[in-house]
């Protein structure tokens, strides 16, 4: 645990924050003394790392989190006429990873005390499309808790659907189920599983993102979608007379397209960073799991008027945010008054997030649909300061403001 800081009553408190020291530093400035700055050997460091903090056969890494969701979407082979069901509660990434493949999103309703999608949530989400057309379902591990992964599969295979889970909060998170212990990423119970390295996540590599997954084949399409389509691979070359020279070896600057892939490579400069970043993950993940334990311990005094969301069972999160469920009406005011009160304080917070489908590209597309539980959630829902550098003194400062600003409007 951090040692607190005499001084951290002084400085401003963001609700997140990335955390780089020494050792990320000196491993970027390697890159720029070598010879590669892209798609070099930092970037199959990275990947190696990755596979084995997630147990995964598979890494590809990649420019960010939005381009995971766009590449694994490519890779399942859904596109238009297809439908995807993404939870209500999430980024505006998931749906719109979705709509860029041409598919059109499925909403589905969350568990309004944790905001995750659980599996009746998808099961009513399907049946309300009323057709055979969806072809995927992508849970969102909101927060960094994973809500029963395998009851999810379970309902994909009664309806064979490609599973792609948005893990970009829980890269560090474990769950269990009756076949045992599992890493998410791991994809036990996925077909793939998605990441995000944005410097307000577990761990960083500025911008980045990465897929995980135990399929061969699905990772050879990754590969190639990163990479505008392009193949080098002999196996898969079909042009004889430009592949080939004429003792039949292939061409060292020969590649071919087969179909149109995308600029989504990540650089050596940005691996560097996130291979240096996951050898401390272990620690970023325990010092995050502490402080959510702390803050639990702060809040629960306040209930009813201020909540933690609910734990899933079976899950041990790595916790990305930290999120609170504060009865504003109660309180008498509202969540801006009290987001301003708090920033004034040297507090800063956030809202994760707005429901998707209440966007307005979503509403003039499906219209309006009722979604009680992620409605319940948004009103309530407030992120406060999570980051690796957060000491146990200043999440006692955080928490104390918070109960000063909403006694400051209930009395």
């Amino acid at each position: 645990m951090t040692t607190p800081d005499p001084q951290s009553d002084r400085r401003f408190l963001p609700y997140g924050r990335q955390s780089v020291d020494q050792a990320d530093i000196d491993a970027v400035v390697a890159v720029l003394r070598g010879d590669w700055l892209t798609t070099g050997p930092a970037v199959d460091a990275f990947e190696a790392a990755l596979r084995d903090v997630t147990g995964a056969e598979h890494a590809i890494a990649c420019s960010n989190g939005t381009a995971a969701l766009h590449l694994a979407l490519l890779a399942a082979g859904i596109g238009p006429r297809d439908r995807v069901i993404v939870p209500a509660n999430t980024f505006l990434a998931a749906a719109n990873a979705a709509r860029l493949v041409g598919a059109e999103v499925v909403f589905a309703d969350i568990d309004p005390k944790s905001g995750q999608m659980l599996a009746e949530h998808a099961e009513a989400a399907h049946a309300r499309a009323d057709d055979n057309r969806v072809a995927g379902v992508m849970p969102v591990y909101f927060a960094g808790q994973c809500a029963a992964p395998a009851d999810l599969a379970d309902f994909a295979c009664t309806h064979d659907l490609r599973v792609i889970e948005d893990g970009c909060h829980a890269l560090g998170t474990t769950y269990d189920s009756a076949a045992g212990h599992h890493h998410v990423g791991g994809n036990d119970h996925a077909d793939m599983t998605t990441f995000s390295f944005h410097p307000v996540k577990t761990i960083t590599t500025a911008e980045g993102g990465a897929i995980t997954t135990r399929d061969a084949d699905l990772a050879e399409k990754l590969r190639r979608y990163r990479n505008h389509g392009m193949t080098r691979d002999p196996a898969q070359l079909t042009n004889e007379a430009l592949a080939h020279a004429a003792d039949g070896a292939v061409n060292p600057w020969y590649y071919e397209m087969a179909e149109p892939g995308l600029n989504y490579r990540v650089s050596d400069l940005q691996c560097a960073l996130g291979t240096s970043q996951l050898k401390r993950l272990p620690d970023i993940v325990a010092q995050r799991r502490a402080l959510v334990a702390r803050y639990a311990e702060k809040i629960a005094p306040l209930a009813p008027l201020v909540q933690s969301l609910d734990m899933v069972k079976g899950c041990s999160p790595s916790w990305h945010l930290q999120v609170v469920r504060i009865d504003f009406a109660a309180a008498g005011t509202s969540r801006a008054e009290v987001m301003t009160a708090l920033r004034e304080q040297g507090v800063g917070s956030q809202v994760h997030y707005i429901p998707v489908p209440w966007q307005p590209y979503y509403r003039h597309r499906y219209g309006d649909t009722e979604f009680p539980g992620a409605s319940a959630y948004y009103d309530t829902c407030l992120s406060l300061p999570l980051f690796e550098s957060l000491t146990l003194a200043e999440v006692d400062r955080v928490v104390d403001t918070l109960e000063a600003v909403l006694s400051g409007h209930r009395h």
